[in-house]
């Protein structure tokens, strides 16, 4: 990773536009300023070197392939929460920041993109208050359900009563923001900046792009591995 301080912080972003995130959040530029080496940007904003290279590590970090039909209920949710909840969340602020700039520089030239802006708005806010009621309402009672598999004890109903009410209203909102993103991905032609786009353009659409993906990926695992198990563990258990 010591080669990559001497590196320009243009290419890096261009090489792996995840980057962009540990970039922001240290205030440097990767657009305007992106052609002086990574080392030159840390020292014009006093941020450390040593610190930048290490969350830029664990950014370009691509993880091992896991096996998910193998996990547990409660391992599984674990899952979910650290990285798709966590990946929303962080995702979230730095995209919004994107959006809105590029809406303020290019929205004359690309009026799309205000719809586009307006989109991910209103999926961010929902997809927020989605996860903390999977997280506060329906995952906890999916793992007090596995608990009394293992340990043989009732468990009383929960105040929702059978647990597909809770299931068909997270797999409701899943089906919306599908919807929605297809719609983003429709307006911005599968993702893909204009040829006057400039370096934030391309980010913001790669980072939207990514998080289509992500999205995708997260609702595939409660969808069809995680809702099935529990449903099936609700059948058993109240049997």
């Amino acid at each position: 990773m010591e080669n990559l301080a001497e590196k320009k912080v243009g290419r890096i972003v261009a090489d792996n536009f995840r980057t962009a995130q540990v970039f922001s959040q240290y205030g440097i530029d990767f657009c305007c300023k992106g052609g002086i080496t990574l080392k030159a940007a840390c020292e014009l904003n006093g941020a450390s070197v040593a610190s930048v290279l290490s969350d830029l590590e664990k950014t370009m970090t691509t993880p091992e392939e896991v096996h998910f039909k193998d996990f547990g209920m409660t391992d599984l949710i674990d899952y979910i929460v650290d990285t798709h909840h966590k990946y929303v969340e962080k995702t979230i602020p730095a995209l919004k920041a994107y959006l809105q700039k590029l809406e303020h520089v290019h929205g004359d030239r690309h009026p799309e993109l205000f719809e586009i802006r307006r989109l991910f708005f209103e999926a961010a806010d929902a997809l927020t208050i989605h996860m903390k009621k999977e997280e506060l309402i329906l995952f906890p009672y999916i793992k007090a359900m596995e608990e009394a598999q293992k340990s043989h004890f009732p468990l009383s109903k929960p105040h929702f009563g059978h647990i597909e009410n809770p299931i068909h209203m997270m797999e409701d909102d899943h089906a919306g923001e599908g919807e929605r993103f297809r719609i983003i991905s429709e307006l911005s032609h599968g993702y893909t900046p204009p040829k006057d786009g400039c370096q934030t353009y391309r980010v913001a659409f790669a980072m939207l792009e990514e998080f289509e993906y992500d999205l995708h990926t997260h609702i595939h695992l409660e969808n069809n591995i995680l809702f099935p198990k529990a449903l099936e563990a609700f059948e058993l258990l109240n049997s």
